[in-house]
């Protein structure tokens, strides 16, 4: 009995303190977001920042924005087609590949099959790392400026 009320404190300290919630992590981050992405109200994304970060990092900016577009039912789900960025970003297939696939490889994408087709999602997990990593980027190239 001892051992069970044990485990139960146990559960209730890693529920309280190691889970990591999803809506959780967008709100943490949404000042951060604001900063990079807009949603249409047909749940599509405007990167902002689109001329000062590369081909790679617009893409994750894109898919981090789905999440919220998602989240915000502007959008029925979080995956974006090939043909989505293309036309969205404004980023040739040819160069669109091989970034998706370095992306893929990084971790920081994850592939959905969809039949014939493979959908992109960002990671939940590093959207605070992406969105953090971008900034200081873009502060450094502003101090450059300067």
């Amino acid at each position: 009995m001892v051992e069970e009320s044990e485990n139960m404190g146990l559960k209730e300290k890693i529920l309280a303190e190691m889970t990591s919630n999803y809506t959780n992590a967008l709100d943490k981050n949404f000042e951060l977001a604001k900063k990079f992405i807009r949603i249409t109200s047909e749940g599509f994304v405007e990167v902002l920042v689109k001329d000062k970060i590369t081909g790679k990092e617009q893409i994750l900016l894109y898919l981090i924005g789905k999440i919220y577009a998602k989240e915000a039912r502007l959008s029925v789900t979080e995956e974006v087609e090939n043909s989505e960025l293309m036309r969205e970003l404004g980023i040739p297939l040819g160069s669109l590949l091989p970034w998706l696939k370095s992306l893929k490889e990084e971790n920081k994408i994850k592939p959905v099959r969809k039949g014939k087709l493979v959908n992109h999602v960002a990671s939940i997990n590093l959207i605070e790392k992406i969105l953090t990593d971008i900034e200081k980027k873009l502060i450094k190239k502003e101090a450059k400026n300067e």
